[in-house]
């Protein structure tokens, strides 16, 4: 689980995980919150492999750039485990869609019935 947590991207992983925290502490304390705070790790989670993945393509674009006519495709660029590696983008994705799905849960739970 851990390994999942420092592969995810510390910085993202800590924030969803703050906000995780927090949501619990909303549905305590401040039920108007658990909306709004399950949103925010649902767009997080969503907005986070976007920096690590511009920066591989930017990579890619400039060896690409160097290697000239060498290169007939992007594919000749990167390995297939190379290719496979990306997966560990979705990690903070996958995360914050269970952070929304549990302020979902909370919200049906503290609803009132009719």
């Amino acid at each position: 689980m851990f390994k999942l947590f420092v592969d995810g991207g510390l910085l993202y992983m800590s924030v969803l995980t703050v906000l995780l925290v927090a949501l619990f502490f909303a549905a305590w304390k401040a039920p108007r919150w658990v909306k709004e705070i399950g949103k925010f790790a649902l767009v997080f989670g969503l907005v986070s492999p976007l920096f690590p993945l511009y920066g591989a393509l930017s990579t890619l674009q400039q060896v690409a750039i160097d290697l000239g006519s060498e290169v007939h495709g992007m594919f000749d660029l990167i390995s297939p485990g190379v290719l496979f590696g990306i997966k560990v983008i979705l990690i903070p994705v996958i995360y914050g869609m269970i952070i929304y799905m549990i302020s979902l849960v909370i919200r049906m739970v503290q609803k009132p019935r009719l």
